[in-house]
């Protein structure tokens, strides 16, 4: 029996140049993730130049809930993010990072502590925390630096927030102000919002295919110059709880 709408998830798969990568990772979420659960695979192509979206089009006729969509300029990972949000059907969005390296087998145990959408007793968000890294020593170094230094200036007690999978509420996701490293602060931006988040450990894997887009040096002028107009949002940013009467 298929679960109610509500209950359904939309996963969304950004993907640049991932050939070797993202049909393995459909075919996988179509196997771990329950049927009745599983609403739909959204892949946004974010204007590759090799094989990614053949890969995903060969797939179309044996999974009927698969969907690509493809951009016509290469926008960047938060905006494919977004992109697939806004063309989704469900409720609940899952996102995964089209390298392979997120397990869609844990996406089950991050909805089981997802919260349904509307009820403001749990979290709207659960992020995924990485307990092995399968990344090089360079990069596990940074990225322990980089969540030291944004939780120390935006205290979202996130221990994780370069994981790529998550599970939230799409209408939480709509109201956030976009910016085009969204995808590295949403725990912060949910909180900001009046959202309650959590966090659960999850698989790490290694990169089977192609190559990382990003690069210790790039990412850390990037995140300094986002963690101040972030922490400028934060401040700024008032949600408070209300009722009709």
């Amino acid at each position: 029996m298929e679960a109610p709408a509500a209950m359904q998830i939309s996963v969304v798969i950004p993907a640049f140049n991932e050939e070797g990568n993202i049909g393995r990772l459909v075919a996988e979420t179509f196997a771990a993730v329950p049927q009745g659960r599983l609403g739909e695979v959204i892949v946004v192509d974010d204007c590759s130049n090799d094989g990614t979206a053949a890969e995903v089009a060969a797939l179309k006729p044996r999974f009927p809930g698969l969907r690509l969509i493809r951009h016509l300029t290469n926008a960047g990972q938060s905006a494919s993010l977004r992109t697939g949000i806004l063309a989704a059907r469900y409720a609940v969005i899952a996102q995964m990072d089209g390298d392979g390296q997120n397990d869609p087998a844990d996406i089950p145990a991050l909805l089981g502590r997802l919260a349904t959408p509307g009820d403001r007793s749990g979290p709207a968000l659960v992020g995924g925390v990485r307990t092995r890294r399968k990344d090089t020593g360079s990069k596990r170094l940074a990225s322990r630096a980089a969540n030291w230094i944004r939780d120390a200036v935006l205290a979202d007690n996130c221990p994780d927030t370069g994981c790529g999978i998550k599970v939230y509420w799409r209408e939480a996701f709509l109201l956030l102000p976009f910016f085009t490293s969204l995808h590295r602060y949403l725990p912060a931006l949910f909180q900001s919002y009046g959202y309650a988040t959590a966090y659960a450990p999850v698989n790490d894997r290694p990169r089977l295919a192609g190559v990382s887009k990003y690069n210790n040096l790039g990412r850390a002028l990037i995140g300094l110059y986002d963690l101040f107009g972030v922490t400028w949002l934060r401040r700024r940013t008032r949600a408070p709880e209300w009722r009709e009467e």
